[in-house]
């Protein structure tokens, strides 16, 4: 994608004089020349000419960090637009959605090596003007953003982020903590309202890194980093380790923070501990007001409108995960290395569970895992990192062991990248078994003539008297009773309660009655 520009460096050799960027006013024209309605086009040309800059050596220090940072502004506004076009848009084709991440994760990685090289240049400087000391602070918050912004494009496709953007965020703060500027307030970035700071951008970081985000769509992802960013100023950022201190990180070091639970071998200078002190009580108190049907408030940014039923699901993870005491696993593990047989989505899950069909029916394209560890409550398997567009957390499941016959209900609750070929995925179990049935509305036309809607009737782990149904998305109505016929025996379903929601599906409680 940005092959057409790569090569600008190397047009013009070593000599600033030579290169459109050395002036105000080259920079000035090109920065006028970048197309304002086309989004692709734009970021096409800032990275090219950032790419650009690698040829010219010899920049003074202020002015390739004024050329990058205006580059950097022109952009913004483009990369909003690609973002929520990424995020918002419902059903993107592989190429579509590879396309847009390709280009937002390729401008923030050019960007975050663009600063990098101006902070060098700070680094190598004998004799440091007034000039870096007031820049300093502004240069060091838009590396540490950068990288990152780097590390959440990695996220929404669940995949490693590299250990070494740790070491690279962690030197800059270092350098930014070394020249008394690490807490020097400087204009938000991303065209976000408030102020910043180089510390500020680290401990965003830290905070999105500890609120273990492989179990949210990347939409939530991104909500999650906002009210992060809103509470910011409630975390705890310490050089000391304190009693309830949850996570520690070492700037020097290429590791992503990590959890107490596992302590530093020993004590380091560079050495940093995190907790989420009042933002948690914070980010309980808007999800209680949520929850009894309060507004959301108006001061909290987070680039667009969102129902409570979206910002519902993200405020209880943030509750649970930048807690003093972070969630463990429900249930032991067991280590098996074991086949399954799977296939995704409610219809092929309704082929399988209904007995016209027969349990293992010819024509669908099932999947064989690696099951790696199990539990209670679940499993984790092996996966190719290549299924499809269909692989995302959320994605209903039917799945079968192998040399077994019956099939089992699950949901992937976790999804990790571990390379370009492999991924790791948690399953929580939803039913060890179901029921394929068709429902009507209970109307006053004929049953005959009532249209049908598919469903998977669970009965197992459900409160006496109720049945969970896993319906087509938006076909739970809580005005509208619902009735089945099975085994010649006619049941009326009386709607209590919307359990979970997705594109593809939704889980709702009926009470059940036999209908005489």
């Amino acid at each position: 994608m940005f092959d057409k520009l790569g090569n600008l460096g190397g047009m013009f050799g070593q000599k600033d004089e030579g290169h459109p960027l050395a002036t105000a006013r080259g920079l000035k024209k090109i920065i006028d020349d970048i197309p304002r309605d086309n989004a692709f086009r734009a970021l096409d040309e800032v990275v090219g000419w950032i790419e650009s800059l690698r040829g010219a050596n010899d920049f003074p220090a202020e002015r390739l960090f004024e050329t990058v940072r205006q580059l950097d502004d022109v952009a913004q506004p483009h990369l909003r637009r690609l973002a929520r076009e990424y995020l918002n848009t419902a059903r993107l084709t592989r190429s579509d959605e590879k396309r847009l991440w390709t280009i937002n994760h390729g401008f923030w990685l050019q960007l975050a090596e663009a600063y990098e090289s101006c902070l060098k240049i700070v680094e190598q400087k004998t004799k440091r003007g007034n000039w870096s000391k007031q820049a300093l602070p502004m240069l060091a918050a838009r590396l540490i953003n950068a990288l990152s912004e780097l590390i959440k494009w990695e996220q929404f496709h669940y995949g490693p982020s590299p250990e070494l953007v740790w070491r690279r965020m962690g030197q800059a703060f270092l350098v930014a903590e070394e020249h008394g500027v690490a807490s020097k307030a400087v204009p938000s970035l991303g065209g976000r309202p408030g102020m910043t700071s180089p510390q500020a951008e680290y401990i965003r970081a830290v905070a999105f890194q500890a609120a273990s985000m492989d179990s949210l769509l990347p939409l939530e992802i991104e909500l999650a980093e906002r009210l992060i960013e809103h509470f910011l100023g409630s975390f705890v950022f310490t050089a000391v380790a304190q009693v309830d201190s949850v996570y520690w990180v070492d700037l020097v070091l290429a590791e992503a923070p990590q959890r107490l639970a596992r302590m530093p071998t020993e004590a380091r200078p560079t050495q940093r501990f995190f907790k989420p002190a009042g933002a948690q009580a914070q980010f309980k108190a808007l999800l209680t007001e949520l929850e009894c049907g309060g507004e959301f408030p108006s001061e909290i940014s987070l680039g667009g409108q969102f129902a409570p039923r979206v910002l519902i699901p993200v405020l209880q993870h943030l509750v649970a995960y930048l807690a003093p005491v972070p969630p463990q696993r429900s249930h032991d593990r067991h280590r098996v290395k074991h086949r399954i047989s799977v296939l995704n989505g409610l219809i092929n899950a309704f082929v399988v569970f209904s007995s016209e069909f027969g349990g293992r029916p010819t024509g669908l394209q099932i999947e064989s895992w690696v099951v790696e560890n199990v539990s209670r409550g679940g499993f984790g398997a092996q996966v190719d990192s290549n299924l499809g567009e269909w692989m995302k957390v959320g994605v209903l499941l039917a799945i079968q062991p192998e040399g077994g016959e019956n099939w089992l209900l699950g949901i992937v609750r976790r999804y990790h990248r571990e390379s370009d070929k492999e991924a790791r995925i948690g399953i929580q179990t939803l039913a060890t078994k179901a029921s394929a049935i068709e429902c009507r509305p209970r109307t006053a036309s004929s049953y005959g003539a009532a249209a049908t809607l598919p469903a998977l009737l669970i009965e197992e782990g459900s409160q006496a008297g109720e049945v969970r149904l896993v319906l087509p998305a938006h076909s739970f109505d809580l005005r509208e009773n619902l009735e089945y016929q099975i085994n010649n025996r006619r049941f009326l379903l009386t709607p209590v309660a919307q359990v979970e929601l997705t594109a593809d599906y939704e889980v709702a409680r009926y009470r059940q009655t036999a209908d005489n």
